[in-house]
């Protein structure tokens, strides 16, 4: 991936999880209601809590993958807190955007190369 792409992909995905931790902050009684109630029954504390909570998590996640500090911690956290949406929150009006999300977490990780190995530039043939 050519460093403009993945510039594109870092701003574009960290802006989405700023933008989507400061919408929860404004009405995180209703983003919680998007928790299944399987889910919500595993939660220690009120989902509205647990809401707030990712709310942050994205603002500050969204931020780390816009800078390159541990780029490949970043695109993991961003891959995992994903497939969590996914499975805790369904399948509704904003599941494309979770799935094209991790897409592209996943797009960003997988370039980086395996830790410790170098990458090899093989690309397929068309």
């Amino acid at each position: 991936m050519n460093l403009a792409s993945k510039y594109v992909l870092k701003i574009g995905i960290g802006a989405t999880f700023i933008a989507t931790g400061v919408l929860i902050l404004k009405n995180p009684e209703g983003w919680a209601l998007m928790i299944k109630p399987w889910a919500e029954n595993l939660l220690p504390f009120p989902a509205v809590s647990a809401i707030v909570t990712t709310a942050y998590f994205d603002i500050l996640l969204g931020i780390w993958l816009m800078v390159n500090w541990k780029n490949r911690i970043a695109y993991v956290l961003a891959s995992l807190h994903l497939i969590i949406v996914l499975a805790v929150s369904g399948i509704d009006e904003v599941t494309y955007r979770d799935i094209g999300l991790l897409a592209a977490a996943l797009a960003l990780f997988f370039d980086m190369g395996l830790p410790g190995r170098k990458k090899t530039g093989i690309s397929p043939a068309v």
